[in-house]
């Protein structure tokens, strides 16, 4: 049985259309059609219903998916096994997270990963939260990298960085100059807020609990987006303390402390708990995870220390 053949299927059955299959897979429509063809006379039934434009499963479709699923995987196994007796990382590896993650996080994994392993392509892909999670499920990407929580069972979910989400304030705002503020006092001026995601979850809990109704200006899509806003002068924001660490230290960015708050921003590595990792994929989890596993290993020995 024919692997394209099996990966194709397997497209069309994720997305639900032989034309978005035929973009993603950068094939013609007519041939994703000869694919799938070729593989409902090799199996001896129609595997896809088509009617009206919509594409849907027949239940000769639906029984035949996990197989598919299965062979590629198996395959994909195979020829990773062979290309590691040689003892060194090889292939390609994805990784999917948004952009702020991708410029202010990552960049120092990817750099040590290279210098260990150049011979392992490295594939980014910029996702929201949402849809890094999804490809991770649908085994698009071989990591993500979100903010916690994650509750999917399926994924197994390894810290990779702690952070906070700072009050941002543009040089010449009227509390500029403050070590600290209080809520209330920020409400009273202009916010600019992330349109969607988890961070935007976090503030409006956070000012709801305040039972606060801030001056939302803008709805923004972006953290670079945000703080340039945020630069131009056109109010408050919260933004991820290490996002902003180069315009605070050349006070291009003013970073307040709230008086009695602490909004906690932890990112983890997330990928398949049923994936069997290939060795880079391994030693990519152990670079990525290791700066974290030491920083809560040096604090556990100052709280220690700190007891004696």
């Amino acid at each position: 049985m024919d692997f394209e053949n099996l990966r194709t299927f397997l497209e069309v059955s994720r997305l639900k259309s032989f034309s978005r299959a035929a973009q993603k897979l950068l094939r013609t429509q007519p041939a994703i059609s000869a694919q799938i063809r070729s593989l409902e006379q090799e199996v001896g039934a129609r595997l896809f219903d088509r009617d009206g434009g919509k594409v849907t499963f027949t239940p000769a479709g639906r029984l035949f998916e996990p197989f598919a699923e299965y062979c590629v995987e198996r395959q994909k196994h195979i020829l990773l096994a062979i290309a590691e007796q040689e003892r060194a990382p090889r292939g390609e590896l994805a990784i999917s997270a948004n952009e702020a993650t991708h410029l202010y996080i990552l960049p120092q994994v990817f750099a040590q990963f290279r210098r260990q392993y150049p011979r392992v392509k490295l594939s980014v892909i910029r996702a929201d939260r949402l849809r890094t999670l999804e490809s991770v499920v649908n085994r698009e990407v071989d990591f993500g990298v979100v903010s916690l929580p994650v509750r999917d069972t399926r994924l197994t979910v390894e810290p990779v960085h702690r952070d906070e989400l700072a009050l941002v304030a543009p040089k010449g705002h009227p509390l500029a100059g403050r070590g600290a503020v209080r809520l209330q006092e920020a409400a009273k001026y202009a916010l600019l807020l992330p349109a969607h995601g988890r961070r935007r979850e976090q503030i409006d809990e956070l000012f709801r609990v305040n039972e606060l109704h801030p001056r939302i200006a803008m709805e923004v899509e972006s953290s670079e987006m945000l703080k340039r806003y945020i630069s131009a002068g056109l109010g408050l924001g919260f933004l991820p303390r290490t996002n902003v660490a180069e315009e605070e230290r050349t006070g291009a960015l003013l970073v307040l402390g709230i008086d009695g708050v602490r909004l906690a921003r932890d990112l983890a590595l997330v990928f398949r708990r049923d994936r069997q990792l290939s060795r880079a994929a391994q030693e990519f989890l152990e670079i990525a995870t290791e700066p974290f596993r030491k920083r809560d290993q040096e604090a556990s020995a100052a709280r220690s220390r700190g007891a004696v």
